[in-house]
């Protein structure tokens, strides 16, 4: 469905009743972005953007973007946007006096900004009556796209945009494949909790006649590996080279993380804790659809014993290893001693280092990752760690590339896809679709996300590479119910899916 709106020069011909009015560059449009005009639509019934003018971007050396033109068309075919005016003939404070709008909506970045056009503008609303509201958007957590398109279009769309991010790139499926094929050279270390997801299939049998609770009748149960173990049998299908570290619980589920592990060719090192059991996770499902998720764990660090056990190990091992990847769950493998000697050891050798941390649901803190290659958290995670959840998704990216000094980060946006960001000054800032409209289990996405970007990274891809590859990959996994590793040979199949 395409949604035309006019590109107007004669600010006399827009329907200026009940008129809200944005302002920006929208140089590649993101969910971000959706969320202020969203916001801003809701107020007023015409929703009208004054696009920043090539003349204008073209003053900050730092900033590469698309032309005018390409902007403009991009914002044009949003179902939200009901016109846009260029300021290549009008100031911004010149379409306020002009239209005289009911509201003018600008994201946090301008509430306290010195730039005289936006002075301008701010004493332009002021005589007319325009009320100024500073508002990024609201923060939500899943897509609302299925309402305008159905799930079938959607997927399209969305291979259609990553089609042409490959084509903007010269990124062709021969490409991919052959970089896929050289995932044999790269040898990483998984550091991380261990998890085993118990998948409970049950038949609905109705209400409870003494409480209103629903009664379910179980019918079957699978178990699968999950945590850093199934990132690193990810990386390991993948056809990298793989050793897995972890501490585990002296139990049945012990050795059926071992017996998975041999099955996808991971070579482990397993410290056993006397203390906690190996985290177990059974989730309830009636339909494929999960009702009720039940834990069996412990949070406390491990004791110093093992704690130092495992830091030998490492050292013993460390030399084998071009990178470092620490799968964060917060269960009390990863603590701050254990950290900071990987973090001086990879510095010091010069080994990359990748992270994610989950710490939406559980006590953690991504800003304890300093200094890494890459860092892989959702946008909940960005906001607990910046405790902010106001900013727009760009201000929160920025901020946390500042307070982590990492060189990439991923900013996971669930069923919008993920935005990728290079920590330089004229690095890569693209927006990546899910793929996968119709998931049939996200729990895995961000595990396979990681697995093979950080491998990509180690066979020394550039980040657009490995983010193409990366939402390839975790359209694959949640298509699936349960952690089932993603083999090379079917997400080369996958691509080649994309490329028809």
């Amino acid at each position: 469905m395409i949604y035309k709106t006019k590109i107007f020069s004669n600010l006399d011909t827009i329907e200026s009743n009940d008129l809200v009015l944005c302002y920006g560059h929208f140089n590649v449009i993101h969910p971000g972005h959706l969320r202020y005009l969203e916001y801003a639509k809701s107020l007023a019934k015409n929703l009208c953007i004054a696009l920043r003018a090539d003349k204008d971007l073209d003053l900050d050396e730092t900033f590469t973007h698309f032309s005018e033109n390409e902007r403009s068309a991009a914002l044009a075919n949003l179902h939200l946007v009901d016109s846009i005016v260029i300021t290549s003939n009008f100031s911004f404070a010149e379409i306020i006096s002009i239209l005289k709008p009911s509201y003018v909506v600008l994201g946090g970045e301008f509430e306290d900004s010195e730039d005289e056009g936006i002075i301008s503008a701010y004493k332009a609303a002021k005589e007319c009556g325009s009320k100024i509201i500073f508002h990024a958007g609201e923060t939500h957590y899943a897509s609302s796209n299925f309402l305008y398109d159905e799930v079938s279009s959607i997927e399209q769309k969305n291979f259609s945009k990553l089609r042409k991010i490959c084509s903007l790139n010269n990124i062709s499926e021969q490409s991919l494949t052959q970089i896929i094929d050289n995932f044999s050279k790269a040898n990483i270390l998984v550091i991380g909790d261990t998890i085993v997801d118990n998948y409970v299939a049950c038949d609905p049998v109705g209400l409870s006649a003494e409480a209103p609770v629903m009664v379910i009748k179980e019918i079957e149960s699978k178990k699968f590996i999950g945590g850093a173990s199934i990132v690193a049998s990810h990386i390991s299908t993948l056809g990298a080279n793989c050793h897995f570290m972890s501490v585990l619980g002296n139990d049945e589920n012990k050795f059926f993380v071992e017996e998975q592990l041999k099955r996808y060719k991971v070579k482990y090192s397993f410290f056993i804790d006397e203390s906690r059991p190996t985290t177990f996770k059974t989730r309830y499902l009636v339909d494929n659809q999960k009702i009720l998720r039940v834990s069996k764990i412990k949070e406390h660090n491990i004791p110093r014993e093992i704690e130092n056990e495992f830091l030998n190990k490492f050292e013993d091992i460390i030399d084998g290893f071009d990178g470092v990847l620490l799968s964060d769950f917060s269960y009390g493998v990863i603590t701050t001693r254990v950290l900071n000697s990987i973090e001086k050891i990879c510095k010091a050798k010069n080994i990359k280092i990748f992270g994610d941390i989950q710490c939406s649901s559980q006590i953690g803190s991504l800003s304890k990752f300093k200094n890494f290659d890459l860092l892989t958290p959702t946008e909940k995670e960005a906001r607990v760690t910046l405790s902010d959840n106001n900013s727009g998704i760009e201000l929160i990216a920025h901020k946390l590339m500042d307070e982590t000094k990492c060189s990439n980060l991923i900013l996971k946006l669930g069923a919008d896809g993920f935005i990728a960001y290079e920590n330089t000054k004229n690095g890569l800032r693209e927006h990546f679709p899910a793929l996968n409209s119709n998931p049939v289990d996200v729990a895995g996405a961000g595990d396979s996300l990681i697995s093979i970007m950080s491998v990509c990274s180690l066979v020394e891809k550039p980040l657009v590479f490995s983010s193409i590859l990366g939402t390839c990959m975790s359209s694959l996994a949640v298509g699936n119910v349960g952690n089932i590793p993603i083999t090379s040979d079917k997400l080369k199949e996958y691509i080649s899916k994309i490329f028809k």
